[in-house]
């Protein structure tokens, strides 16, 4: 089964998290794409929620979907937020930011009473670090001294007419950093001047949904 169905089965089964009158955040990317289209089949079908958005792109699909929008800036607290990852490994770290808006999904995420993550099977992973780079949002005005600052692993994500720009209008380094402890490169960046954010996300997802196979299985951090 190929991976894109993979994550509608994912985003499918998270979306049963939603409950009436809840107040929902929408993450961003190709995985959360899904969940979104499936939380809009049963707005629907009679389902009551409103939602905020990481990004405009989620934004504008939540909207075609029928979900109410509301602007996160307005809304101190959600119930619950579903987003996807680059990867996630057994400890719950996971590493976001393919769709170039980890700095708000992270806000996003701390502001929720819970995260659920969809992936597919193979963003599972035993570590993580092993594929995916750490994207670090950065602030334009420093680019150069950043990336001499990030090191000879740090790439500045291409756009289509010069640099990647977020929807903050800042730009992204995609790293290759040593993760044998997560907490530390975090804390590292964290605090680099101008590093506006990362995808290192080690606290915040609290269940994950894995398609693999045509089959959804649901882990929670206690388990």
């Amino acid at each position: 089964m190929d991976a894109d169905t993979e994550k509608a089965r994912a985003g499918a089964a998270a979306a049963q998290e939603v409950q009436d009158g809840m107040l929902v955040g929408l993450g961003t990317g190709s995985t959360a794409a899904h969940a979104i289209a499936a939380i809009g089949a049963r707005v629907a079908a009679g389902l009551r929620i409103r939602a905020v958005a990481t990004s405009r792109a989620s934004e504008a699909l939540a909207r075609r979907a029928g979900i109410a929008m509301l602007d996160f800036a307005d809304v101190p607290r959600l119930d619950l937020t579903i987003d996807g990852a680059d990867e996630i490994d057994p400890r719950f770290f996971a590493i976001k930011g393919g769709g170039g808006a980890m700095l708000r999904e992270k806000v996003v995420a701390a502001a929720s009473d819970r995260m659920v993550v969809i992936a597919d099977g193979g963003k599972r992973v035993a570590a993580i670090g092993a594929g995916a780079p750490v994207p670090v949002e950065i602030l334009p005005f420093a680019r150069a001294s950043l990336l001499a600052r990030l090191g000879e692993g740090a790439v500045l994500r291409p756009g289509r007419d010069g640099p990647y720009v977020t929807d903050n209008g800042n730009n992204i380094v995609d790293c290759r950093i040593g993760l044998q402890n997560p907490r530390e490169s975090a804390a590292w960046l964290d605090g680099i001047a101008g590093v506006l954010g990362h995808g290192l996300f080690l606290d915040e997802v609290d269940a994950a949904y894995f398609a693999q196979d045509g089959t959804v299985s649901r882990l929670e951090r206690l388990d």
